[in-house]
């Protein structure tokens, strides 16, 4: 999808990494847990199989911040 040889896309490693880093921020600053009233030993990790394999029942959790929400506040920057 980004090209090949001379006309390569220039932001094809941004394009490849960026989701990659996305994502393990997500899983770094949030734990998720199932939704309220499902235990984990309900959830159902089956698959449908196929040309595209999707699960039998969605997945769904719940992100919460792991760290305490006064350490998310932000900070103004001051130009100098």
């Amino acid at each position: 999808p980004f090209g090949a040889g001379r006309r390569v896309c220039p932001g094809a490693q941004l394009g490849i990494e960026k989701p990659r880093t996305m994502i393990g921020h997500l899983l770094h600053h949030f734990r998720r847990t199932p939704p309220a009233g499902v235990r984990a030993e309900d959830i159902d990790m089956g698959e449908n199989p196929g040309t595209v394999t999707y699960m039998r029942t969605p997945l769904e959790a719940v992100p919460t911040p792991r760290l305490p929400a006064n350490l998310y506040k932000r900070v103004a920057v001051v130009d100098i």
